[in-house]
């Protein structure tokens, strides 16, 4: 055989030696290196979105989309606090079996938080979470459970907030209100929190329409509201919808039957009833929702206020038509991932648990959204003691309008609503 001699001095080999020797002291743990050269790096954080997606009656599908998007961004810009964000969807059925399914599944999987989700079914699914020490992170807030739990940091004011800060929009506005709501459980606290509304706006309270939340036409509901006698006021009667994915069709079936009768009924919602992408598919200026009024919990999502959400919608979404940037359930996601993200980077660990994340929510973590909330937080000192809703820390709305076809900013805003939920009855 044949070979190259070896080249290497004496002096070379022995500093070879010498730097073998330091590297591997280093990789046997004397803690000299940062915590990602260990082991493989910092663990990956797993969390769950939920929401119904197929019912044929209030689906979601935007907010488990939005959820996907915001980790493929994550991860392709290192992770949150250097983990990789895992996240899993569950489709709760829009039912209470669905709902707990769901919970189990997110207890099985060890995830560390439930963030921004939607269930009519705090019941079924806050139990199993609170026996795991999960927290529940941005909820939509249609369930009074999300503002009970002591699991559950909501960043929105829920529906409690809407229906009144549509109450006290409308008590503005309008002569005699009518409410056509879920005829259901959940349905059945809408009344009086618009009612609290109204009264707070000099109004008298609304005439209560019960509907199915998920027909195909509401003729009786409009006939209804048409064949009542005018309130002989000077403003307008209004109508609002408070129907979710049916408030068009309710809203269907009224411009029908409005039309036939040739009685004025101004048309109202909250924001969910209405969007800017339902202006937009009926008409814009033209259609029949100009000069509608509507109420959110956030600024108008023409505002530059979301640009980064829809920087991210545009780069990693792929275009997933489930997503609309509008979808008060879209920005509502979007706001409960800042506060994971948040968390997440405060714990500061190589493994995420549940309980260091309900840790340091309740420690006082502090979270910024870019003005698109107050800040965020819930201490105790922190939270607004609104009755029935201890958990909640942001009452703000906004009260918006249809003009020239798109959702605008009336008034001056946003409106802080503790006072009204405080005394609703």
């Amino acid at each position: 055989m044949t070979g190259r001699r070896s080249r290497r001095s004496p002096a070379r080999l022995a500093l070879l030696t010498a730097l073998t020797a330091l590297t591997a002291t280093l990789t046997a743990g004397c803690g000299l290196l940062p915590a990602e050269t260990q082991g493989g790096g910092r663990e990956p954080v797993t969390v769950m979105t939920w929401a119904p997606e197929r019912t044929g009656a209030t689906d979601k599908p935007g907010m488990p989309a939005m959820a996907e998007a915001i980790a493929r961004w994550v991860n392709a810009s290192g992770g949150v606090d250097g983990h990789e964000l895992k996240v899993l969807t569950c489709d709760d059925g829009n039912d209470s079996e669905g709902a707990a399914a769901c919970a189990r599944r997110a207890v099985r999987e060890d995830v560390v938080a439930v963030v921004g989700s939607y269930s009519q079914h705090g019941r079924s699914f806050l139990s199993p979470l609170e026996a795991a020490d999960i927290p529940y992170i941005g909820g939509y807030g249609v369930t009074g459970e999300e503002f009970t739990s002591p699991l559950s940091y909501p960043v929105n004011g829920g529906q409690a907030a809407l229906l009144a800060g549509n109450g006290r929009q409308l008590g503005e506005e309008c002569g005699r209100v009518f409410l056509v709501r879920p005829d259901t459980v959940a349905g059945d606290a809408l009344p009086g929190l618009l009612d609290a509304g109204l009264a707070e706006a000099g109004a008298g309270r609304a005439v209560d329409v019960p509907a199915p939340e998920s027909a195909r036409e509401y003729t009786a509901q409009a006939a209804r509201v048409l064949s009542a006698a005018p309130s002989g006021s000077a403003r307008p009667d209004c109508v609002t919808a408070v129907l979710g994915d049916r408030t068009d069709t309710f809203f269907d079936t009224f411009r029908r039957a409005r039309a036939a009768e040739g009685r004025e009924v101004r048309i109202a919602s909250v924001l969910g009833g209405v969007d800017q992408s339902l202006v937009d598919r009926t008409g814009g200026a033209r259609g029949p929702y100009e000069g509608a009024y509507v109420t959110g919990w956030y600024p108008v999502a023409s505002d530059d206020r979301w640009a980064p959400m829809r920087r991210v919608i545009r780069d990693h979404a792929f275009d997933d038509n489930r997503i609309d940037p509008a979808d008060a359930g879209v920005q509502t996601t979007w706001i409960a991932y800042e506060v994971l993200r948040r968390a997440v980077a405060e714990v500061d660990a190589d493994r995420v648990t549940a309980r260091e994340v309900h840790r340091v929510l309740d420690d006082g973590l502090s979270v910024g959204t870019g003005g698109l909330t107050p800040k965020l937080r819930w201490r105790f000192e922190d939270l607004l003691a609104a009755r029935d809703h201890p958990r909640l820390v942001n009452a703000e709305v906004t009260f918006q309008t249809v003009r020239s076809g798109r959702l605008t900013a009336a008034g001056s805003g946003p409106h802080d609503l503790t006072g009204t939920l405080s005394a609703t009855p």
